[in-house]
């Protein structure tokens, strides 16, 4: 079992920046991608952000991408994603997820460990 507790997340202007947490426990952190997604208002939940647990490979959304950064740091167990360049339509709460089982890493349904989520709020 993993345990996800992220960190980070407030109230920012639109044009400033966050760093979202994710603290990692329990085993399986190791070997493992990570990933954010997010979910707004009346939205579905989307992809946001995907990392190997090597670091050979990053991806994300078209939206974010040139924004947003993810990355981690396996001595803490710890992924990272910072926001930059934030946009109200950013606003939503934020997930943590770890453990993809199989397919697609952008199919939330494909993660088998989610946080608890943190809120963004972007105001304009």
């Amino acid at each position: 079992q993993v345990q996800l507790v992220e960190s980070g997340g407030g109230l920012v202007q639109a044009g400033g920046s966050l760093r979202l947490s994710c603290a990692a426990s329990g085993r399986l952190f190791s070997g493992y991608s990570m990933g954010w997604f997010r979910q707004a208002p009346g939205k579905e939940r989307e992809f946001v952000a995907y990392i190997t647990w090597s670091d050979t490979t990053r991806r994300y959304a078209d939206s974010v991408a040139g924004r947003f950064t993810i990355s981690r740091d396996n001595a803490k167990n710890t992924v990272y994603l910072q926001m930059n360049s934030l946009k109200p339509e950013d606003t939503a709460v934020y997930y943590c997820v770890s453990g993809l089982a199989s397919g697609s890493y952008s199919r939330s349904s494909n993660w088998n460990y989610w946080g608890q989520g943190t809120q963004v709020t972007v105001s304009s």
